[in-house]
């Protein structure tokens, strides 16, 4: 048993409309890997339960797996905004939000991530970034003016299997996007950034002012 199978077992149980989604992910689409899967999902849960926050932003929704773990805890009257670039996955979130628990609590926004932030009005309590690496800097450009001191950011993939560790051998875009976005979050003044290396990296941000 190695330490992931060994933490997975010594943790809350997967949700079972989350198991099957996780699996319908493997079997049905390309790059599974991006699927949030049983401990970030946990982990995403609790934080929400933690901060409770009103509004929570999505950038990336893939299939859904993480949205929903972002709606699972969300106080009364909360609300996740996701945003996914691949219009052909409509008509599945769709579906899949209409038919799982905490579903109704999630408004799916298609479009490229960076340019339709700014078409959803009002503040963000919470955002969670997993879209385009090369863009993340960008991303929370585009965000942190709408989030108020005490409002948290999580990135995903910050640790990107490693490559971010040495950009002269690893210096494709992603890469070079991430190494570049883990840089400016450590040192941005409204910022308290730490990098947790869970999975492929996550990096947790409160805002200060």
């Amino acid at each position: 048993m190695d330490a992931e199978e060994y933490i997975l077992s010594h943790i809350s149980a997967e949700p079972p409309h989350l198991e099957a989604l996780y699996r319908r992910t493997h079997l049905t689409h390309l790059y599974p890997r991006m699927c949030s899967g049983h401990l970030q999902g946990r982990l995403l849960s609790m934080l929400v339960a933690m901060i409770k926050p009103q509004r929570v932003l999505e950038l990336g929704t893939f299939t859904g797996y993480s949205a929903l773990c972002l709606a699972e805890n969300l106080p009364e009257g909360g609300e996740v905004h996701t945003i996914e670039i691949d219009d052909e996955m409509e008509p599945e979130l769709t579906e899949l939000f209409a038919t799982s628990p905490g579903g109704d609590r999630i408004t799916l926004h298609i479009g490229d991530a960076l340019s339709t932030i700014a078409t959803i009005p009002g503040y963000w309590d919470l955002v969670y970034i997993d879209a385009n690496k090369r863009d993340y800097t960008a991303y929370l450009d585009e965000v942190l003016p709408r989030m108020k001191a005490g409002s948290f950011i999580i990135a995903d993939n910050t640790l990107w299997d490693g490559k971010v560790f040495d950009t002269t051998t690893n210096h494709d875009a992603q890469t070079l996007g991430l190494d570049r976005f883990n840089a400016y979050a450590a040192s941005h003044p409204r910022l308290e950034t730490v990098i947790i290396p869970l999975r492929d990296g996550i990096t947790l941000c409160k805002v200060k002012s």
